[in-house]
């Protein structure tokens, strides 16, 4: 018979010295504990092993929920950061038609939307001077629409944020850009007692940007400032 293998008296003395750098190693320590089952054989059930196994699999999967939570409080954080940089901005308008111009503008920018339209209801119709000077942004539709767009025939209570995915936009609302809209975000706003409601719609290209799976909270956020601020101008 042959003497069994032996390891080498440095390497040995190595691991000796710093067995935690053995243990630290995963498949190191995978390939001693399948050498220790082969020594086993089959007829003999490794309890320790089989715990290892589930222990390495558990730790995989909150390893798997740790990068899960941490990528999606950075998504919020970075969403948050957005939402007040565009609130920021949209408050800085001393004029009502600057404060619409930006809205298509440099908050759309800072949005990563396409664009931004808002919706007034009138009784007036169409006769609102406003809306000759900025009819890229603002548009005025017959007392209903708001509720009628959001619910998009479904009937029921408007809900304050709606977002949704689209075939294709409204060209009431986006005008030549309506064959782009393939995802938009529907803000009604409580303009004030006494006074028709109003709808702030994000829309943007990307089919994805706004579907029904996402938050609101940030975005409700945002309209809430936003028809504060409608307030004041209407007031």
């Amino acid at each position: 018979m042959t003497d069994p293998a032996r390891i080498e008296d440095s390497l040995r003395e190595t691991i000796i010295a710093q067995p935690d750098m053995v243990l630290e190693d995963t498949e190191l320590m995978r390939a001693l504990v399948a050498a220790n089952e082969r020594a086993l054989g089959t007829n003999i059930v490794d309890l320790r092993g089989i715990a290892m196994e589930r222990l390495e699999t558990r730790l995989d999967r909150l390893e798997e929920t740790h990068r899960s939570v941490i990528a999606a409080a950075y998504e919020n954080l970075a969403g948050t950061n957005q939402i007040h940089r565009a609130i920021l901005r949209m408050l800085d308008p001393v004029e009502f038609e600057a404060f619409l111009r930006d809205l298509g503008g440099e908050v759309a920018d800072i949005l990563r939307v396409d664009c931004v339209k808002l919706v007034l209801e009138s009784r007036d119709g169409g006769e609102v001077p406003a809306v000759r000077r900025l009819g890229e942004v603002l548009t005025v539709a017959e007392p209903g629409f708001v509720d009628d767009y959001i619910a998009a025939g479904r009937g029921g209570p408007a809900r304050p944020v709606t977002l949704r995915q689209l075939g294709e936009g409204d060209s009431r609302i986006y005008g030549e850009l309506a064959d782009w809209i393939r995802s938009e975000a529907c803000l009604r706003l409580d303009l004030g007692e006494g006074r028709l409601p109003g709808l702030l719609i994000l829309g943007a290209e990307d089919p994805h940007q706004f579907t029904p799976q996402h938050g609101t909270d940030l975005l409700g956020f945002f309209a809430g400032v936003f028809e504060r601020s409608m307030r004041r101008w209407l007031a």
